[in-house]
C-alpha cells in the first residue's frame, strides 16, 4: 500500500493504517531503535510506543514523507529510552559512545541556548547536503541510526580506523560550520 493511502486510514482513524504501518515500515523501524537500544525486547517495545505515536500524531499532522515521519518518532522514542535505560545504570555501549562523539560539537559555545531546535535542524539538513554521498551516509549511519563504527566499516568495505577518523573530520566540519554560521563562538 502506498504511503498516501496509509496516511489516509489514519485520518480516517482506521486501526487498518497501523497494521499496513507495521507490514511496511516494522523492520525499518526495528533497525532504528535495535541500533540504539541494542535489545531486542526493549526494540519491540519502543515499536509499540512508535505506532501509538503515530495513531497520536495524525491527524492533525500530515506526513509528506512517512518513512521519515516514522524514523523521527522511532528515534526519538528509542533515545528517550535509552536515556532513561542509562540513567538506571543500564545499557551503554554504542549509542552512548555516538553521543559522547557529537557532544564536543554541541557543548561548544553554549549551543542548546544559542538557537532553537528548527534553525538547528535547517542547518543541519544545510551542512548535510554538502557533503559527498559517502560521507554523508556514513555520518548519518553513525549519529542517526548509531551503528557501530565496525557495522559501518563492513557496510562500506572501510577498515575501522578509516571510520573513525571520517567521523572525527565530518564532526570537525560540522564544528566549522556552525562557527561560520555564527552558532558556536
Amino acid at each position: 500500500m502506498d504511503d498516501g493511502r496509509i496516511v489516509e486510514l489514519y485520518w480516517q482513524r482506521s486501526e487498518q493504517a497501523i497494521t499496513e504501518t507495521a507490514s511496511k515500515y516494522g523492520g525499518y523501524c526495528r533497525s532504528i531503535a535495535g541500533g540504539i537500544l541494542h535489545s531486542e525486547a526493549d526494540a519491540e517495545e519502543c515499536i509499540n510506543d512508535v505506532w501509538a505515536g503515530a495513531w497520536n500524531a495524525m491527524p492533525p499532522h500530515r506526513p509528506d514523507d512517512l518513512k521519515a515521519f516514522l524514523g523521527k518518532i522511532t528515534r526519538n522514542l528509542a533515545l528517550k529510552r535509552f536515556r532513561a535505560m542509562t540513567a538506571e545504570k543500564r545499557g551503554g555501549g554504542e549509542t552512548a559512545l555516538a553521543l559522547e562523539e557529537l557532544e564536543s560539537v554541541a557543548s561548544a559555545g553554549g549551543l542548546d541556548e544559542q538557537i532553537e531546535a528548527r534553525e538547528l535542524a535547517r542547518m543541519l539538513d544545510a551542512f548535510l547536503a554538502g557533503l559527498p554521498a559517502r560521507e554523508r551516509r556514513v555520518f548519518l549511519c553513525r549519529y542517526w541510526y548509531f551503528d557501530s563504527v565496525r557495522d559501518i566499516a563492513r557496510r562500506f568495505g572501510y577498515k575501522e580506523s578509516r571510520v573513525k577518523m571520517l567521523c572525527k573530520r565530518t564532526r570537525d566540519k560540522l564544528l566549522l560550520y556552525l562557527q561560520k554560521e555564527g552558532v558556536i563562538s
